[in-house]
């Protein structure tokens, strides 16, 4: 195969060098013949001076212009080269995931940069948030079906990422239907997903470590509260657990029902109460009626989606911070979490230190932790490392 040549301008070629897999719009040569290439399509990146950057995809109308898939010069990216990626990718997962519920391609940091997938056994949930990666989509079905053989792969190409690519955002449906709502085993219980509909995929395996890490300090807990609870995560671990009574709080009822459905399927429905609320309103009532928990979660949705968020963001983060460690008892435990990659940790410790403090707590962290080890971090591409958590135990 041969590709299209796309040249940076003078001095923008370092970071790339670098390792970095994202080329930007104002370091490319925009003439003619770039501007002309179809969306998507895959080229060769060089220096000014001539030197060799790797092979990737280009997408002239985008900010990320560029995103570089190898820095080998390879004579062809199709489906024999899609399936080695996956199945190195695959081999990993098996080393750290004992059963086949987990994230199976992380994007760059797999070397699929635009690509989601996450596996539910027999079923794999795909988003292709690249034009890039929208152009190779029937070479990576292929390469899918020849490394997993699926019996379904749901495409969740329906993210606000697609637009910004000026893609269409669509849900699809290959292969035989898939069980409503979709069981998800994780942590010895079995969850329920919503792979068609529900947030993302459907299920946010990242959390897979920290609800056992939160659990292990459930099993004598007299009440735990877990806000933005999703489809229970958290709620039925700390139940598993042995926590006495846990208390679920989200906005949205369809994942509130996958929740209880699950709650109901591993026989904890008696130690759970899963509500429809606005969070922060929610607070504002147990806060006024001087409710206290022994494990308080907060694992709210992005505060900071852009750069521009960040202060507003912050504020955010400080605020639930305060009414989150307002219901935490004395002696107990509050676990935070920001899956903002804009929202770095310094920042986000600054900003749960400053909400201790506004509610005049105390504390000390216990943990800092990260997403599971199957969403792996580019070492080049901080952004990668979006979500981070903190356990603290609140002694004041």
């Amino acid at each position: 195969m041969t590709f299209p040549i796309i040249r940076l301008h003078p001095q923008k070629h370092r970071r790339v060098q670098g390792g970095h897999p994202w080329v930007y719009s104002n370091e490319i040569v925009m003439d003619g013949a770039a501007k002309a290439l179809p969306r998507g399509s895959l080229a060769a990146f060089y220096a000014h001076d001539q030197k060799f950057l790797g092979i990737g995809s280009f997408n002239a109308n985008c900010l990320i212009a560029g995103r570089i898939f190898t820095p080998h010069l390879v004579e062809e990216i199709g489906e024999d080269w899609l399936a080695t990626r996956i199945e190195n990718a695959l081999r990993l997962r098996e080393h750290l995931v004992s059963e086949p519920f987990y994230r199976l391609i992380h994007a760059e940091a797999d070397g699929l940069p635009g690509l989601i997938v996450d596996r539910f056994d027999d079923a794999l949930c795909v988003q292709m948030n690249t034009a890039g990666m929208d152009a190779l989509s029937p070479a990576l079905e292929s390469a899918l079906r020849r490394v997993l053989k699926p019996r379904s792969l749901i495409l969740r190409n329906d993210s606000f990422a697609r637009e910004i690519e000026g893609l269409p955002r669509e849900t699809k449906l290959i292969g035989e239907e898939i069980p409503t709502p979709t069981p998800v085993r994780q942590n010895h219980l079995t969850y329920f997903a919503d792979l068609r509909g529900g947030q993302k995929t459907g299920w946010y395996f990242d959390q897979r470590d920290n609800h056992a890490l939160v659990a292990a300090y459930a099993k004598k807990a007299d009440s735990v509260l877990d806000l933005y609870t999703h489809a229970g995560g958290f709620a039925l671990a700390a139940a598993k657990a042995g926590a006495e009574k846990v208390i679920g709080v989200d906005s949205s009822e369809p994942a509130l029902a996958l929740a209880r459905q699950a709650a109901e399927f591993n026989g904890l429905a008696a130690r759970c109460d899963f509500q429809r609320a606005d969070v922060f309103e929610d607070l504002e009532k147990r806060i006024a009626a001087k409710e206290r928990h022994q494990i308080v979660i907060a694992d709210p949705p992005a505060f900071v989606k852009s750069r521009k968020d960040v202060a507003s963001g912050s504020r955010a983060y400080r605020k639930l911070a305060k009414m989150a460690a307002s219901v935490t008892k004395k002696n107990g435990f509050l676990f935070i979490a920001s899956c903002s990659h804009n929202m770095e940790l310094p920042n986000f410790i600054e900003q749960v230190a400053a909400g201790l403090n506004d509610a005049k707590r105390t504390g000390k962290i216990l943990h800092t932790s990260f997403a599971a080890a199957d969403h792996p971090t580019h070492p080049n591409l901080p952004e990668s490392a979006y979500l981070k958590g903190l356990l603290l135990f609140l002694a004041e």
